[in-house]
Parts: structure tokens; sequence; C-alpha cells
């Protein structure tokens, strides 16, 4: 951790520029070491474009480094398609998606370097090749990596036209009283806990999530949950806000020792347009094992 206490020469600077200054670092890896909430200014999250002040302390806390490049590895993959330019799997409960501190290696991305001959695109970088979107550690189901820098683009612009086809599935707790309802709540870095997320109207981002009762059972409910926007953590988040966290969510929610660790959350559709084609794709898995045992143990209680 190192601390600075900004002098009078700063006064009115941003604080994505006086960081990389402070810290002796890129302006770009200070901007994503703030939003990332590693930079706190006077112990809270703050903006690249916040305005420092004489007095204000600036404390970077980075995470560990990790490695200058990731390895293939020769790691079986579930693949629902692949061409020229994407792959598309369905990622398993527990895999994590990119090499990250504390998991190095047995990610996708190693997976799908030594799957794709190390032919994945690299706007994203070394630690991060192909990854256009994301799904935590312990939510399985569909994912799309592309394999060219165009396949990229054009998934990534489909993203934030809010034109792909994401749609879950969950177990919560509680009943939901309505048969569809949408949560249009923002979402930002959590202001005591940097490593979570929150509802929150400071340094937030829109967020919807469009959610359809599939089942009730007496303590909880099976849901749809589609996701019109893509937050980290977005439907874990906005279901702990309305007081149905998911089951198993040991960040948003609580312990369940019935079910093991982690949330029970499956992203089982995702559709998009080709980037090439132009054709509209839709992939669809099923439940899997872990899922229909956590609805076995929501019917039996």
């Amino acid at each position: 951790m190192i601390e600075v206490t900004v002098n009078a020469d700063s006064e009115g600077r941003r604080l994505d520029a006086r960081a990389a200054e402070f810290f002796e670092i890129t302006r770009s890896a200070a901007q994503k070491l703030i939003e990332g909430g590693y930079i706190l200014l006077n112990g809270q999250p703050a903006t690249n474009n916040t305005r420092v002040k004489p007095g204000d302390v600036c404390v970077m806390d980075a995470p560990e480094s990790a490695p200058s490049s990731v390895e293939p590895e020769d790691i079986p993959l579930d693949i629902l398609y692949e061409d020229s330019e994407l792959i598309v799997v369905n990622k398993p409960r527990g895999m994590v998606v990119h090499p990250a501190p504390g998991h190095y290696g047995g990610t996708l991305v190693n997976a799908l370097l030594f799957h794709c001959k190390r032919g994945l695109s690299g706007i994203n970088g070394v630690q991060r090749p192909g990854i256009v979107h994301r799904i935590d550690k312990d939510t399985s189901g569909v994912l799309a990596a592309a394999k060219t820098d165009r396949a990229h683009v054009s998934l990534s612009a489909q993203l934030e036209a809010h034109s792909v086809d994401r749609t879950y599935h969950a177990v919560i707790h509680g009943i939901v009283a309505e048969e569809r309802l949408t949560i249009d709540r923002p979402i930002g870095r959590h202001p005591v806990n940097r490593k979570k997320m929150a509802v929150t109207d400071r340094n937030s981002k829109h967020a919807v999530t469009h959610i359809r009762v599939l089942e009730r059972f007496r303590r909880f409910c099976h849901i749809q949950a589609n996701l019109e926007t893509g937050r980290t953590h977005q439907i874990r988040v906005h279901m702990s806000y309305t007081g149905h966290p998911l089951l198993g969510d040991e960040v948003y929610g609580k312990t369940c020792p019935g079910i093991g660790g982690g949330q029970i959350l499956h992203a089982g559709r995702l559709g998009f347009t080709h980037p090439v084609s132009g054709e509209r794709m839709i992939f669809e898995t099923e439940l899997p094992s872990y899922f229909n045992d956590a609805l076995e143990y929501a019917r039996r209680q």
C-alpha cells in the first residue's frame, strides 16, 4: 500500500493524471486501478476525472502482479460452436475465466490458448486474450470468445448496444409475488468493501435486469433473469438489493450448507449477431447437475 498527500501544486488536476505521477505508472494503468477500486481518494472510491485538492489523501493498494504471459494448458472444453472468428463454450462451475491474483492457471483463457493455438484477439491484452464478456467463477454457462480483433470489436459493440441476449437461470431466497419484474437500479463499487459491488448512486453505472418467475417453492424461487446491461455481479447485486439473494451466494447473501459453496446461477442462453456473416445465432444449454440438485433441495424445504 502506498499513500500520498496531495499538495498545493496539484489542485484542480484530474485524479488519474496525478495518480500516474504519484505512483510512477502509466495514465492508462492508473485509470484501470481507479476503476477497479484499487486507488482511493480520502478512503473512498473515485472516478478518473475527480479533481483533487490540497490535503486529499490518495492511497494505492494494487493487486498482486500477474505473470507477463499466460501459458496454454490442455484443459477439456465443452465447445458449442467454433469458426475462424469466434468460439462459444459452456463454462463449468468453478472455472475462472481469465488469470487474476490467486488464479494464474487452470482458467478458461489457458484452455482457449491451447485449443486455439494462441489464435485469440489481442484487444484485451495478454492476460485476457479473446475475452469479450465474462461470468463469475461459480457461475456456469454459455460464453463467447473472439479469435479475431474484428470479431472482438463487433461483439463488444453489440454488448454496448444491448443487442446481445444474455439469459440466466437462478434460485433465489424468498417468494417473489410478481410473475415478471424489472430491476432498474445503478451499480457501482461498494463504498466500504471494494471487492464487492452495490446498488448506489455514487460513481455507478445504469443497470437493468428483467426477471421472470419460473417456479415457486415454499422458501425459494426458480427465476429466469435477462440482462439488459452487463455490470459486474449484476444479477447477484440486484437480487440481494430486492431482499432475494441467490441461493448459495456467500458474498451478497448467506452460506447454505445444503448445496455447497457458490451461487446457484447458470448462463443458459446467449444470442448475438455473427460479426462477419450477419447471422443471428442463439446458443442454449441444459441446466447442469449442480443446478438440478439445488432445485431438488429447494423443493424439499
